[in-house]
């Protein structure tokens, strides 16, 4: 099912990446975007965990002034309570942003798969991170529920907040 999912998703976004001669990568269309995540655990994560942090970097092309598309990763770390072990999530996934204007409200989601680290017999599964947020040329605060829906019926999920600072390609 993980191999299924990982080529459908290969496909689903090729012709996004697809190269066109066309294209200019100018700092005012492309930037690197890192940044922090902080975030209360839900669902069955709240049941072994109290509290989140992440690290988020970004790779992102803005097609026009509102549409932008690029791949996501980073490392979002779950705090154990006392009987368990931390665990975390390292998501690979391609994400969408709408901004509405080029400073003020935008719209995201990360769709991609999650990898867990350190939970014994699960690999991962599904991951979804829808956002909403503010941001400016070098700053995005954003709200997000981040879910990883990983094998053996595990779901793990958290709702938080967090900060992105844009590099700019040069």
């Amino acid at each position: 099912m993980k191999k299924l999912f990982l080529v459908a998703l290969l496909f689903g976004f090729s012709p996004m990446f697809a190269q066109d001669d066309n294209v200019d990568l100018t700092p005012d269309n492309s930037w690197l975007k890192v940044g922090l995540t902080a975030g209360i655990p839900v669902g069955d994560a709240s049941d072994v965990s109290d509290f989140t942090v992440g690290a988020d970097i970004r790779g992102q092309y803005l097609f026009n002034p509102n549409v932008a598309i690029g791949f996501a990763s980073g490392y979002t770390h779950y705090f154990a309570n006392d009987d368990f072990e931390d665990f975390g999530v390292i998501p690979a996934a391609a994400f969408f942003r709408y901004y509405f204007t080029p400073d003020g409200l935008f719209f995201g989601a990360d769709v991609g798969y999650g990898f867990l680290a350190n939970i014994d017999n699960n690999d991962g599964g599904l991951y979804l991170n829808p956002q909403v947020g503010y941001h400016n040329r070098d700053w995005n605060f954003y709200a997000y529920y981040q879910n990883t829906f990983a094998e053996n019926d595990l779901n793990l999920s958290n709702v938080g907040v967090g900060v992105t600072y844009n590099i700019r390609f040069n």
